[in-house]
């Protein structure tokens, strides 16, 4: 779809000091209310970013903030000061699902909290958007897919490049008008340049940070110096690394062109390499292979403490076929080459606003970012069709947690093509799944 028809049929129009929607339906017959009244779990960064962009968009509008910090809960509020309502203030999730007045949860909170918070929030009757990942390991994704369904609820991820409209356009012309004929490899990338963590220090713990809360379906340790608000990212307790941090965008970008699900066989090498002597735990340096039935595979590399980039950006993927290849920088842009390395195509994204590609809390912009929220508000209210439910989702973070769980046993997997499942390997299938705080154990 081109960007001049995308908004013509009622996509989003200008960012800055707000955001116009054209011909908008405004809510259908299955609409649960006139007005969306969301809740936002998790506002340090990202969430204040979404809680933003989400409270611009036409009935809909930021009922509750939700986070187990006071500072970063008046960052919230900050974010949305322009409504007229102003949000309630909660620090229990659990207390926000009760409320009846209640329609939809956005959840950016740690990784650990995602699934957790999601399950919870389909048993309340709530609609879902959760930030990538789906699940802090690949049993929590499966769960999370098995509340959505059972609870009749819609929920997306957070994998914006879906609802992006040349990016579904460099899908429809690699998929279905076959421009590069049969496609058999990708390659994307992601690099940072992210500093040591240091030794975290046993201190007491802020006076406006609920540290219990903060861990929730976590085991319990004690609080440290170096864990809140971003660095937790590193630490297999709470986090999941640069492979589902940041890889699950250009990975599932490279699954959607290749038209594959599950591998049949995922390979990792690297590891805490580029420095030592922190308690940083996962990799920052990694490279993960795919390979798929059909004679396909994908590589995925990450360097989060290395900013040299690929192809000129810093993260970005390439598609590779028989008649020819697609780049992407990382935006809503791509290129078509022919064999001989001479462009045939260029699709350039609409720029309104200056953007980079790494940073941590909006990569994308406000207005991709609010294209994808507004499809997810839109399926809510029986007008339009999710472009990535939680289904999409949870098949692009297997991958990457597939790709963790190499690294981690040291392995080669086996995987079962039917189901993105660990064959004959006990050691590593252990991490498919996790351990829980006594009580905070995720039940669908």
């Amino acid at each position: 779809m081109k960007r001049r028809d995308f908004l013509k049929t009622g996509a989003m129009a200008g960012v800055g000091a707000g955001i116009t929607v054209l011909n908008f339906p405004v809510f259908g017959k299955n609409a649960p209310s006139n007005k969306l009244v969301i809740g936002m779990m998790g506002v340090n960064s990202r969430g204040s970013w979404l809680a933003k962009v989400a409270s611009k968009l036409p009935n809909a509008e930021i009922g509750f903030i939700c986070d187990v910090d006071d500072k970063a809960a008046e960052k919230g509020l900050k974010a949305v000061s322009q409504q007229s309502r102003k949000p309630e203030v909660l620090r229990d999730v659990r207390k926000m699902l009760e409320r009846k007045d209640l329609d939809a949860v956005m959840i950016a909170a740690p990784d650990h909290w995602h699934a957790p918070a999601a399950i919870m929030a389909c048993a309340a009757g709530k609609h879902v958007y959760v930030e990538k990942p789906v699940g802090h390991n690949p049993r929590e994704g499966e769960l999370v897919v098995e509340a959505a369904a059972k609870y009749k609820r819609t929920v997306q991820m957070g994998n914006q490049r879906r609802s992006w409209p040349n990016m579904q356009q460099a899908y429809k012309e690699i998929q279905e008008d076959k421009i590069l004929g049969r496609v058999y490899f990708a390659r994307g990338w992601y690099v940072n340049d992210r500093k040591p963590i240091g030794v975290g220090k046993k201190v007491p713990v802020p006076s406006n940070l609920d540290w219990e809360l903060w861990q929730g379906p976590a085991p319990r340790r004690d609080f440290i110096d170096n864990v809140v608000h971003y660095d937790w990212h590193w630490r297999w307790l709470w986090g999941t690394g640069e492979a589902c941090n940041n890889g699950t965008h250009e990975v599932d970008c490279m699954r959607w062109f290749m038209g594959v699900d599950y591998p049949t066989k995922v390979t990792s090498a690297g590891g805490r390499l580029a420095y030592s002597g922190d308690d940083w735990e996962t990799p920052d340096t990694q490279t993960i292979t795919f390979e798929f039935e059909g004679n396909r595979s994908i590589v995925w590399e990450g360097r989060s403490s290395h900013p040299f980039k690929l192809e000129g950006t810093g993260r970005g993927f390439t598609i590779f076929g028989e008649k020819g290849s697609l780049y992407c920088d990382g935006g809503d842009n791509y290129k078509i080459f022919d064999l001989k390395g001479n462009v045939v195509k260029e699709v350039k994204e609409n720029k309104t606003e200056n953007r980079d590609a790494t940073n941590v809390v909006s990569p994308a912009g406000e207005f991709l970012d609010a294209v994808h929220i507004s499809n997810w508000m839109e399926a809510i209210r029986g007008n339009a069709k999710l472009n990535y439910g939680v289904g999409e989702g949870a098949k692009s973070v297997l991958l990457c947690h597939l790709g963790n769980i190499s690294q981690r046993s040291g392995s080669i997997l086996t995987i079962d093509p039917a189901n993105g499942h660990i064959l004959h390997n006990k050691e590593a299938a252990q991490l498919w799944g996790r351990s829980y705080q006594k009580g905070w154990e995720p039940k669908v």
